[in-house]
């Protein structure tokens, strides 16, 4: 029985790792298709942003339907739509045709989060949880890391068309690899007989805890998406790093940061929660605040200053990672196992569209702002040296929301104890309404 959740595991945590891949490609490719297309960088904060409201729209229907039908389906369904569609993008004639299949790919990629959440919470018991989802949410940094590592390498060697499609080809492995899974009962893993009966997706919305964690989702991926769409960007313009070898230096940061904050949150969460129940969000908030200096000088660094900038960002991504663990683990515990897709969709929801969304689309537009007054002020046109000026300084937005988030998560910690117990009630009373 271990070594099929371990396996099981394995495959959604490689479904999530192409899952990144595919969605930070973009991002990983913004300079050549700037360049190609006459873009400005609020175009492609637009093209990240696109993705992420039809992303967060559809995230919510799908997310329920996790709850009713078979999570295997969804999935696949899933997967076969996006990587269709992220390799359609190296077809695109115009922004209009990017845009098009970049939305395209948050249709089909909007059903990963709740349907393997909720898969993932019926294989573990909850003291183990913490570890089991934060090593499916290393599938954020490391399917980052590759489309960084892989794509502007081979974006400067057989040009970005290419690129995008060698970004979708491993969905030609994973799909048979899903088919053979076997999906959990819901419920499977609880240690109390619960209710199988469908409940309101919209009784989520009545836990107080889950407000505070839906804020900090919010946060938390406004950074996580300025991070995706413009780092590249930093270390070409500011330390003036071919696409190439930029790509190579973020994708260090998120495979390095990545792994250390994903592992260091899982275990600390699993720790933690067995002294005291609020001990997840207090640990994210401490983690919170402790990036913040570390992303302020990270992105300040000047030109020739690069391998400071990549380990002081390298330790603030960590802190980013650290997140998913601890918050994600709390997120099922204070929700019943029939409603847990539901409560990801709506999460999901509210952070994209509140955090997500507006990450690429604002630093984007700080970064034009930024640029046109940096050449006011140098007395030049809008050349280089403005645009890497107007880019630092508009990515100084995410130490500051770095500091809001970890204040976010103490005020979380506050409520959730109650909130667990609420639920406990809650599942326990409805099992023997259930059983009369």
């Amino acid at each position: 029985m271990k070594s099929t959740w371990i396996v099981a595991l394995a495959v959604l945590f490689l479904i999530n790792v192409l899952n990144f891949y595919d969605r930070n490609v973009a991002g990983a490719l913004a300079e050549p298709m700037k360049a190609e297309f006459g873009l400005s960088d609020r175009d492609i904060g637009l093209l990240g942003s696109a993705f992420i409201w039809i992303y967060a729209i559809v995230g919510v229907p799908l997310g329920r339907l996790a709850d009713r039908l078979s999570r295997k389906t969804i999935l696949l369904s899933g997967l076969i739509v996006w990587s269709s569609l992220t390799a359609m993008n190296a077809l695109a004639q115009s922004f209009g045709h990017l845009m098009f299949t970049r939305l395209g790919v948050g249709v089909g990629e909007a059903v990963v989060a709740p349907a393997a959440a909720s898969w993932i919470g019926d294989l573990f018991p909850a003291q183990k949880r913490a570890r089991a989802l934060a090593f499916f949410m290393l599938g954020v940094p490391i399917g980052g890391a590759l489309a960084y590592v892989c794509s502007g390498p081979a974006a400067q060697a057989f040009g970005w068309r290419t690129a995008l499609v060698l970004a979708a080809a491993p969905a030609l492995i994973l799909a048979p690899a899903l088919l053979f899974l076997k999906e959990p009962a819901r419920g499977a893993s609880e240690e109390h007989t619960h209710s199988t009966q469908s409940g309101s997706m919209w009784s989520v919305l009545k836990v107080p805890t889950m407000w505070w964690i839906i804020a900090s989702g919010a946060l938390l991926n406004f950074n996580m998406y300025a991070y995706g769409t413009f780092l590249v960007s930093l270390f070409v313009r500011t330390h003036k790093e071919t696409l190439a070898t930029a790509g190579l230096i973020v994708g260090a940061i998120y495979a390095i940061g990545g792994l250390t904050g994903g592992f260091a949150g899982g275990t600390l969460g699993d720790l933690i929660v067995r002294r005291k129940r609020n001990g997840r969000m207090l640990a994210a908030s401490y983690i919170a605040l402790a990036g913040m200096p570390l992303a302020y000088l990270g992105i300040q660094q000047p030109n020739g200053s690069w391998l400071t900038a990549a380990i002081l960002l390298t330790l603030a991504y960590a802190a980013c990672n650290s997140y998913y663990g601890l918050v994600y683990a709390s997120i099922q515990d204070i929700v019943p196992p029939n409603l847990r897709g539901s409560a990801m969709s709506l999460y999901f929801l509210f952070m994209y569209m509140c955090g997500a969304a507006l990450g690429p689309l604002l630093t984007g537009q700080l970064s034009d702002w930024r640029a046109r007054v940096a050449a006011e002020r140098l007395g030049t046109a809008l050349g280089p040296e403005a645009r890497a000026i107007g880019l630092q300084e508009a990515m100084l937005i995410i130490p500051l929301l770095s500091l809001l988030l970890a204040g976010v998560l103490w005020a979380g910690s506050r409520t959730i104890a109650r909130d667990i117990d609420r639920r406990a009630t809650l599942v326990a009373a409805t099992a023997t309404s259930a059983v009369a």
